[in-house]
């Protein structure tokens, strides 16, 4: 599946409020529409101007929704639902782990890891998904634009 608009992919994120199938280590599941909203402020906290690795935050659930059984592959088809999007880099993020860096992403991957553990945790008012919209829309522009000169 490959999300084709802005639209769909909030819909997506919208769906997945209660769901609750993000482990927290000894404590209850969280829901993953409040974790998302709080990795991605976090990560906004720490680096302001990297709005692909907030988004990359912000979007991790999808593979959640649309591939629930299949935990193996859902980062891989995560980043291939995201990339024609939101473009290569956030899909990288989405799919890679810290061990499976190229280099020079390992500090983009650490802060991702670190903010992905810390809204396990975290209790603070994260916004609403709509806060979101305006910085999605502006990836999917620029990657629109990018996509249509290569």
């Amino acid at each position: 599946m490959e999300l084709r608009s802005v639209e769909e992919l909030m819909d997506l994120l919208y769906a997945c409020r209660g769901a609750r199938d993000v482990p927290v280590p000894g404590g209850p599941p969280v829901d993953a529409y409040d974790h998302a909203l709080r990795t991605a402020a976090l990560l906004r906290r720490q680096r302001p101007a990297d709005k692909e690795l907030q988004v990359a935050g912000l979007v991790r659930p999808v593979g959640r929704l649309l591939w629930p059984g299949e935990p193996a592959t859902r980062a891989d088809r995560s980043a291939d639902a995201v990339r024609a999007l939101l473009g290569e880099r956030v899909a990288g993020l989405v799919r890679r782990r810290p061990r499976h860096a190229l280099r020079g992403e390992e500090d983009d991957l650490l802060a991702l890891r670190t903010a992905d553990e810390e809204a396990l945790g975290a209790c603070f008012d994260a916004g609403v998904l709509e806060d979101w919209r305006t910085v999605l829309e502006l990836l999917a522009a620029r990657n629109s634009r990018l996509g249509a000169v290569e």
